[in-house]
């Protein structure tokens, strides 16, 4: 028989946020998801005082900075919040005796190995501010709490406006055709997904760091052709270099990641990447948060 849990969320707003509420309501499960001028995780005298104050099993630290071109320019705040919040985070909840399960990036790859997915065991060297930042939060998470579970993740989607899916039903709304980048590879990974495996995992008692993606990996051009079949959406899509966009932060030309070894240990089959976007769209998904 399963204890129940008292999960405390950060990030309210964010996609992955609101993915974790709408599971619990949806189950009876006890949490509190207080708004981010409430729950700074930047502000750790407010950290420790909701912590201690609620009392909660488990932390879910779903707050990020992920504006990854605009972290060229503010470094300090893009650290502040993914690289110094997230220590302040397990340290509070260590003293209150409660787990904590913090969000990482497959950015903090360089897009350089040459046979295979990205595993758990392979070397990190992030190209960007935010990858440097986000990989410092993850060995701060590690360093303050003795029972962490982190969670790479890689082009996250959901419920509302900061994702991929979303900005390109606007895009293709706006211009007579798109250009999409054939040659940037990474995994499309549904916000559905992530809840799943991250409760099953914390029922399993499963610490350290993960991978967690769907299953499979593709192009940017790939993702947006399937997606914009499943939303029904003819528009042509012209695929081109990244290098064409000229964005400020480098980004790896490969960083998808292999999930076999979290898939193992929970027991599960992770949902291939296509499947789970097209179950997302047939749901009506990416019109959530407008």
């Amino acid at each position: 028989m399963t204890i129940p849990m008292r999960y405390l969320i950060t990030g309210k707003h964010g996609q992955l946020a609101r993915t974790f509420a709408r599971r619990f309501e949806a189950k009876g499960i006890e949490y509190s998801a207080p708004d981010e001028s409430i729950l700074d995780i930047t502000d750790s005298a407010a950290v420790r005082s909701i912590i201690a104050a609620y009392r909660p099993d488990i932390v879910l630290n779903c707050a990020a900075y992920n504006l990854v071109d605009k972290a060229e320019q503010e470094r300090s705040r893009a650290a502040e919040i993914n690289a110094i919040a997230p220590g302040t985070l397990a340290i509070a909840a260590r003293e209150q005796g409660a787990r904590i399960v913090h969000f990482g990036s497959d950015y903090v790859f360089d897009g350089a190995k040459e046979n295979g997915l990205y595993t758990e065991v392979d070397a990190t060297n992030p190209l960007n501010e935010y990858g440097k930042c986000k990989l410092a939060g993850e060995d701060a998470v590690l360093r303050e709490h003795d029972r962490p579970l982190v969670l790479r993740l890689s082009w996250v989607y959901g419920e509302g406006q900061q994702n991929f899916i979303h900005k390109l039903r606007a895009w293709a709304a706006g211009n007579e055709f798109l250009k999409i980048a054939c040659d940037e590879f990474s995994v499309p990974t549904w916000t559905d997904t992530v809840v799943d495996i991250t409760i099953q995992a914390l029922d399993q008692g499963l610490s350290g760091r993960y991978h967690l993606t769907n299953s499979g990996y593709c192009s940017r051009y790939e993702w947006a052709s399937l997606a914009l079949r499943a939303m029904g959406i003819a528009k042509f899509i012209r695929p081109v270099p990244m290098d064409v966009f000229q964005l400020p932060a480098k980004r790896p030309r490969f960083s998808a990641m292999s999930n076999e070894r979290i898939a193992a240990l929970v027991g599960v089959d992770i949902p291939a990447w296509d499947d789970a976007v097209k179950a997302f769209i047939k749901q009506g998904g990416e019109n959530n948060g407008l």
